[in-house]
């Protein structure tokens, strides 16, 4: 039985305090671009956009497994970067390892992540007097960032975060792939695609930095 270990920081990386998967050894993560920045400059297909705002969400979520078990830390990185892969805004996204216990280097069996974060939602129907509206567009995006025997281990998770956390985003054309057998790392056929609502935050990060320059 192989295990391995990881925290997922940006791109996953080996570390000693991460999620364990009983199945399979992890490999480091392919690129993979947005489909809105890819092609030359002025030879990709303009990008329809529309108006959106930032709403709150709050959410706790219990990951419970057969194949793949989490230490507390790893879950929390893992899902962290799920959420952050789907447009979840980096400035406010909180995310704390709720409920935990027991030894933190060690695979949990229920670990949980208490999450706080701001999603972006169509302008119409959202906005309320005041409320700052932004451009947004929409973004294929895959999960996990693994292939392989190595996104076979996520299988389970990936089908309760689908159920948790999906909701909370403006998504369309959603396609979940998994076959998760207990106990079973299941080669090939998991993943989850989707078109999800989502800003350049970079650039309204700037764009706040001028103004307020300004004033």
């Amino acid at each position: 039985m192989w295990k391995s270990t990881r925290r997922s920081l940006g791109m996953p990386a080996l570390t000693a305090a991460a999620a364990v998967v009983t199945f399979g050894a992890l490999a480091g993560a392919p690129a993979w671009a947005d489909n809105a920045a890819q092609g030359a400059a002025g030879t990709s297909p303009p990008v329809e956009t529309q108006a959106a705002v930032w709403t709150p969400k709050e959410v706790q979520f219990t990951y419970m497994g057969f194949t793949t078990h989490y230490t507390c830390d790893g879950l929390r990185d893992t899902i962290r970067d799920m959420l952050l892969q789907l447009g979840a805004r980096k400035d406010d996204l909180k995310v704390y390892e709720e409920p935990c216990s027991g030894n933190p280097d060690r695979p949990n069996p229920f670990p949980g992540v208490k999450v706080k974060m701001s999603v972006l939602q169509p302008a119409s129907g959202h906005q309320s007097a005041g409320t700052q509206t932004v451009q947004a567009y929409w973004k294929t995006v895959q999960l996990p960032r693994d292939k392989g025997i190595n996104a076979s281990g996520q299988c389970e998770l990936l089908e309760q975060f689908n159920r948790k956390f999906m909701p909370l985003f403006t998504t369309r054309n959603v396609d979940l792939q998994t076959r998760c057998v207990p106990h079973q790392a299941q080669p090939g056929g998991t993943q989850l695609q989707t078109e999800v609502l989502v800003t350049d935050q970079k650039k309204a990060v700037t764009k706040q930095a001028s103004a307020a320059e300004e004033r």
